[in-house]
């Protein structure tokens, strides 16, 4: 099946009312382009490092300003309608990063919770602790839509090849990494990371992406893009500011990859085994 899809990205500030009235133009502007899947970035309510202010914007999944938005948005416009991910209040006082999946009647279809914790330290001083903050995630999610069988991932997931070879393996023609990715890694990483999941589950991958200086002094790299089952970009944006790209996305084309290297069937279970070291003059130690 041949249909188009989109990645908005977007510069998310402090304030979630501001952030769905951005969502909600671009959004439009995507399915007035003929858009039937639209995605948004990693953070799409806030993206705020301050936890005393994130937490004071925080609302329950039930409450929250952005779900309800892109409910009301999917009906609207008649799409199916993700959600890269926005936070959530969780009832022990920790936080969901969580994506949502709306249909064209503006019901939830699905919701994944972010698995991979950014824990990192990276050498230009920044320093992150997600799991200070968030609570990871523990389900893998394909969801299989009308048009397409979809493989959930956020942001620093798409460092772990194995989520996503397993949703291939379910079945997923489309992988989605929506990210707000620091610019020092994306700036050496991104477009690598996102092609060599493509290639290896010959797949189509979807990645929305945060862009630019934010609000609580945050520089994310941008760069939303869409990637084919080949590994060929098919769209991209730039590094700041806002945009809209867009790509026919035709499944028979992942169909034909997975059947010139079949390397999803090709995989065989092994065992790893640690040589000894050996001493000066071949003594085993």
């Amino acid at each position: 099946m041949t249909f188009k899809a989109a990645a908005v990205q977007m510069c998310s500030g402090v304030d979630p009312q501001r952030n769905a009235e951005s969502m909600a133009r671009l959004v439009k502007d995507a399915a007035a382009r003929g858009a039937i899947y639209v995605q948004t970035p990693e953070m799409t309510g806030a993206v705020q490092k301050d936890r005393p202010g994130l937490m004071g914007v925080l609302r329950d999944e039930e409450n929250d300003l952005i779900v309800k938005a892109a409910s009301d948005l999917a009906r609207e416009l008649a799409i199916h309608l993700h959600v890269g991910s926005t936070a959530i209040k969780l009832p022990d006082g920790k936080i969901a990063n969580r994506a949502f999946l709306f249909g064209p009647d503006g019901a939830k279809i699905a919701s994944y919770d972010k698995i991979h914790m950014f824990d990192v330290d990276l050498d230009n001083g920044e320093s992150w602790r997600e799991s200070s903050v968030y609570r990871p995630g523990e389900r893998a999610l394909v969801a299989d839509l009308p048009f397409a069988k979809i493989g959930f991932g956020v942001c620093y997931d798409v460092r772990f090849p194995h989520l996503f070879r397993a949703e291939a393996m379910a079945g997923a023609e489309i992988l989605t990494t929506p990210a707000a990715f620091t610019k020092q890694t994306g700036e050496a990483h991104w477009e690598i990371l996102l092609r060599a999941r493509a290639i290896e589950n010959g797949a189509f991958v979807i990645s929305a992406a945060q862009a630019g200086l934010h609000e609580d002094g945050r520089e994310t790299f941008g760069h939303s893009m869409i990637v084919g089952p080949w590994g060929k970009i098919l769209a991209a944006a730039g590094g700041t500011g806002e945009a809209v790209v867009m790509a026919e996305i035709d499944t028979e084309a992942v169909k034909a990859c997975r059947a010139k290297i079949p390397n999803l069937k090709n995989g065989r279970d092994f065992q790893l085994d640690i040589a000894p070291v050996l001493a000066k003059g071949g003594v085993t130690v």
